[in-house]
């Protein structure tokens, strides 16, 4: 096996392999991007869980934190290898199944590279917001519209009858006022707003849209390329400053409430669920109830255990031995502050109605509610504008430097394309970048609207909790069958075994929250996502490398050969494999939406 001493002693020469240029420092800074993902779901879970959305975000981000010690074991037992902890994870499920390692990286990547598109997304919203603003139905604008249509709308139109038809109890005033209203803001959205170049099904999965959102979110992924390109001590550099100007605000603004006494104390009390999704009515612990609880806990985790990305340049740490641990533990400390102080002071202050507006569920609006918080003019408003995209774009970097080492590792060690097996001279994995960027630009065209985008969140979970289940039980798999390997930082083993329970809950989650997002067969179509690597490892492993895993693979395991050595846990990861299956089954039979 090659030293991890030597490993912290090299460089690699330009365009042959990933550079040492980051102290654990930059890891955090490159990492400091998930924060920010808080903002992707605050609205989604509100309406989800009703008043017990807070604590919803508290269980999640202290599951993460405790699970991260696990991966920061066995991340420091790779000092040569990058892309996370699932492909550290996916080395001790090597020798029971040639097929759980990729599986793994995989179910890692199809979860973290969507942040992409999610964040362009929201992006794209906000700048369209703020150059082509749809006016408001109270505007002077759309006022002076209806004064000037009023003929053209009678108490004998269709339409009004129609719309008392459809609202029972209303009257033809109420009627012609509401039309109006709606004609006024339809004539005087900008045409851009309604554009689209072209709109279609892809099969079994959402409809596709490219229109202004989808393109003005390319754009910005090719900007945050263009920045990824000139390798990760830039990134970090750009990241740094991000990160400063982004977080620092955020973390007055959640604050400040708290000090001022705006907290509502009935905001956070009564803890029950609501009666369904998005009712903003208590409801009580039914079944229903539970589910929509696990619900919010399986969405949530695709931002609170996001820190483990800090793991993901231990090949591009001067000394790994040391700087691995320090990454994720800080970065964990800095989740911990956000994911508890934002969902908190948000519900605090808006309380259950207020986080069930538009603009919160599909993140366009979170600037403006944060100026409330502070009570902020239209001026403060607009730099929480500003800020809230840069905060978007610390995010998208995030996912792509780690989703794009999860690809390039994945190459290297046999699990994945050979191509992906590529860097510019920058030590940048510029092939895996452009990958990540024509999936997202798929995923893009799905996420323009509010629906496709919780479709996209729910279905790429799958594959994030997928990934946490198998790397949690790799824990104490690499303790029985990898004893050898040193080492730099070792957990507790009690904090293992509280993991391996955790990756069983989480399990629980994946079966019962999937379904609650709007797509009752969103764990379905998880489950096929993915399956899709099986042939494509296949491929790779059987016919392009003729059965054989690369050396280097092997001698980072300390093996020779192709030898994958004794499996020393004997059937026990194949009893945990079959048990979670059984817990993921068992919760989605179960756990049933409210009616």
């Amino acid at each position: 096996m090659a030293s991890i001493v030597e490993a912290e002693g090299s460089a690699a020469a330009p365009g042959t392999g990933l550079i040492r240029a980051l102290d654990w420092k930059g890891a955090f800074w490159v990492a400091a991007g998930v924060p920010p993902l808080v903002l992707f779901s605050i609205g989604g879970i509100a309406g989800t869980t009703g008043k017990l959305a807070f604590v919803v975000w508290i269980i999640s981000m202290v599951m993460g934190f405790l699970q991260s010690f696990t991966y920061a074991e066995i991340a420091g037992m790779f000092g040569n290898k990058s892309g996370g902890a699932s492909i550290y994870g996916a080395t001790a499920w090597l020798r029971y199944s040639k097929f759980i390692a990729p599986l793994s990286v995989w179910c890692n990547w199809f979860a973290w590279s969507p942040v992409l598109s999610l964040g362009c997304a929201i992006a794209a919203g906000y700048i369209l917001n703020a150059l082509f603003p749809i006016p408001g139905a109270d505007s002077p604008a759309v006022m002076e519209w209806i004064n000037a249509n009023m003929a053209t709308l009678t108490a004998d139109s269709p339409r009004v009858a129609e719309w008392i038809a459809a609202n029972a109890g209303k009257t033809q005033a109420e009627a012609i006022s509401a039309l109006l209203s709606a004609d006024g803001v339809a004539a005087l959205t900008p045409a851009i707003r309604r554009w689209s170049l072209a709109s279609f099904d892809i099969p079994f999965l959402a409809n596709a849209n490219l229109n202004a959102t989808f393109v003005i979110g390319g754009i910005l992924m090719l900007i945050i390329f263009a920045i990824q390109h000139r390798g990760i001590q830039g990134t970090a550099s750009v990241q740094k400053w991000l990160a400063i100007i982004v977080l620092l605000p955020l973390l007055i603004i959640g604050l400040y409430p708290i000090f001022s006494g705006q907290i509502d104390s009935a905001n956070v009390t009564s803890l029950v669920p609501p009666t369904a999704g998005y009712s903003g009515i208590d409801g009580v612990w039914s079944n229903g109830g539970w589910t929509l609880f696990l619900g919010g806990l399986y969405i949530a985790a695709w931002s609170t255990y996001g820190f483990e990305t800090a793991v993901c340049y231990t090949r591009e740490l001067k000394n790994p031995k040391t700087d691995t641990f320090k990454a994720i533990f800080y970065s964990g400390l800095l989740c911990c502050l956000f994911f508890f102080l934002i969902p908190f002071t948000f519900q605090g202050v808006l309380g259950h109605a207020g986080m069930l507006a538009p603009g919160i569920v599909d993140g366009t609006g979170v600037a403006e509610a944060l100026a409330s918080l502070v009570h902020g003019g239209k001026i403060v408003t607009q730099i929480l504008v500003i800020l809230m995209i840069m905060a978007l774009f610390l995010a998208i970097m995030t996912a792509m430097a780690g989703s794009s080492r999860t690809l390039y590792q994945g190459a290297k060690d046999g699990w994945l394309p050979k191509y992906l097996d590529h860097v510019n001279e920058h030590g940048a994995p510029t092939r895996a970048m452009w990958t990540d960027f024509a999936f997202n630009l798929i995923l893009l065209a799905i996420a323009s609207d509010v629906a496709g985008y919780f479709f996209v969140l729910a279905v790429s979970n799958v594959g994030y909790i997928i990934f946490n289940f198998l790397n949690l039980n790799a824990g104490w798999i690499h303790r029985m069958d990898s004893g050898h390997i040193a080492r730099p930082w070792k957990a507790p083993t009690w904090l293992i075994g509280l993991n391996t329970v955790l990756a069983f809950v989480n399990a629980l989650f994946l079966g019962a929250g999937a379904k609650v997002w709007g797509y009752s067969n969103a764990l379905w179509v998880g489950f096929i996502f993915a399956a899709l690597i099986l042939p494509v490892f296949a491929y790779r492993h059987y016919v392009r490398d003729g059965g054989r895993f690369p050396a280097g693979a092997m001698e980072d395991l300390g093996l020779v050969g192709q030898d994958l050595g004794v499996k020393k846990a004997g059937v026990l990861p194949y009893v945990a494999l079959a048990a979670g299956l059984a817990v993921v089954l068992a919760a989605n039979a179960y756990f049933q939406l409210p009616a």
